[in-house]
């Protein structure tokens, strides 16, 4: 009954963690509603895109009854180092978010030659997702099937919830840009937390070095950051 109560509280966490910057992508595509792309394309897509990238992480679950917990809760370096990469490059962020938006002014087109406008919309949440199956994997692969299904359960309810939230934004837009300016910026914290948790709940590695790793990451990524600035500065 406790881990129950517990993945409640911790589906809640993982889905704000990878979802707050869809509030920005779906504010945008709600106040693109008019006569022939409506709001419930919108909910139909998200919910289609959202359950393709909760079906591609349960490969983490069906990893978790093979191998030991042991390896498994290495898995919440991921998210780790999703979380860290986000806060030493804050700039990455916020291209993707232009990108998705960018897509969708092509996808749209795509959409009304060859389907329906809701897959235009769960492409652009697949899309926008890539994050989600690295941080979801480690997460199911660490519950138990009962918690399993209690996450994916609040993560369902809670698309209706993101839904229901982006589209009263397009009302206020003083909200929708103080989202937009600084949501990302408890992103980085709440995925490094998560998997923090994921990490010592399997009693994986111990704290101090946990620590030294997160470190040794943080260092390995400012070296990634630098090389790629260096190359990007020769090539222009």
């Amino acid at each position: 009954m406790n881990e129950l109560i517990t993945a409640i509280p911790t589906g809640i966490t993982a889905f704000i963690a990878t979802n707050l910057d869809d509030l920005v992508i779906l504010t945008l595509l709600f106040s693109q509603v008019n006569a022939t792309f409506r709001r419930r394309h919108i909910v139909i897509g998200q919910y289609l895109g959202f359950s393709t990238l909760v079906v591609a992480s349960l490969v983490g679950f069906l990893g978790g009854l093979v191998l030991p917990s042991h390896w498994i809760g290495l898995l919440g370096l991921v998210p780790i180092t999703i979380g860290l990469n986000r806060l030493l490059n804050p700039e990455s962020d916020s291209s993707a978010t232009t990108d998705s938006e960018t897509e969708f002014s092509h996808s749209s087109a795509f959409a009304s030659f060859v389907s329906p406008q809701a897959y235009s919309v769960a492409a652009i949440t697949i899309a926008n997702g890539s994050d989600n199956v690295g941080i979801y994997m480690p997460l199911f692969a660490n519950s138990s099937l009962c918690e399993l299904l209690v996450i994916v359960a609040v993560f369902l309810l809670l698309v209706g919830v993101w839904c229901y939230l982006t589209y009263k934004l397009t009302c206020q837009r003083a909200i929708a840009n103080l989202l937009q300016r600084y949501g990302n910026n408890f992103v980085p914290f709440v995925l490094i937390g998560l998997g923090v948790f994921i990490i010592l709940e399997s009693a994986t590695l111990t704290p101090i070095i946990l620590a030294a790793i997160c470190l040794g990451l943080m260092g390995v990524l400012k070296i990634i950051q630098n090389y790629q600035f260096k190359t990007e500065s020769l090539s222009s």
